[in-house]
């Protein structure tokens, strides 16, 4: 082999490592900015969402948001209620590159970011995935994003890892390798549960929205807006 073919070899070996290296990074590091804005704007939180064992009050829009994007619908709060017990429950959509659940509490709700209980209590269920407990001025919260594929998720960690293992191992490569698609659906429909505590302990306060928890995603997961 001569000089030539030698530098021909190499200069090939070095194209595709820099085409398979841009590859790879499109997919383990896409841009937000790669997911359709039209799928975002276009998702609608219904008016009414049923949750067994308790009565739907009303729904309306959540208003008060203080960020602007694209990438961010406006949400709806949902009102329920069981022997005088009052379930608030607030609905979002998101494209986020960190969706973290924490993050979002302190953006999107009035709970200061220096309040010590939020996120104090990680669980997972089996078939449900992870969601945050936490009490704060005297209402019990559950916090959780669920996700397109996977488990629901409460850290930015968790949430990628689910992109990277469920979306790109999935029949979505597909669309994605013939452009009809993103690889993989950032979104995020988070739920945020909350009841007062009056004078139930916060593990019975978590049981309760526990158990509300699980038909809320059971509801919601396979309605998950699908670009």
């Amino acid at each position: 082999m001569n000089r030539w073919q030698l530098l021909r070899i190499l200069l090939l070996a070095t194209t595709f490592g820099g085409v398979l290296l841009v590859l790879l990074k499109s997919i383990l590091y896409p841009a937000i900015g790669d997911y359709p804005d039209n799928k975002v704007s276009s998702f609608v939180f219904p008016a009414a969402v049923p949750l067994a064992g308790w009565q739907s009050l009303e729904s309306k829009p959540l208003n008060h948001q203080t960020v602007k994007s694209s990438n961010f619908v406006p949400g709806r709060q949902y009102r329920y209620i069981q022997k005088n017990l009052t379930l608030d429950i607030e609905m979002r959509y998101l494209v986020d590159p960190n969706a973290d659940v924490n993050n979002f509490i302190k953006s999107y709700t009035p709970i200061s970011s220096s309040a010590k209980q939020v996120l104090s209590v990680l669980r997972r269920r089996e078939e449900i995935g992870f969601y945050s407990l936490f009490v704060h001025q005297q209402r019990a919260y559950l916090s959780a994003c669920i996700n397109f594929r996977g488990g629901s998720t409460v850290t930015d960690r968790q949430f990628w890892q689910n992109r990277n293992t469920r979306d790109v191992f999935s029949s979505r490569f597909v669309s994605w390798f013939l452009g009809q698609t993103p690889l993989r659906n950032p979104g995020c429909l988070w739920a945020h549960l909350s009841i007062p505590l009056k004078n139930s302990s916060h593990e019975e306060a978590y049981q309760t929205l526990e158990k509300a928890w699980v038909t809320w995603y059971k509801w919601w997961h396979p309605r998950f807006p699908n670009p």
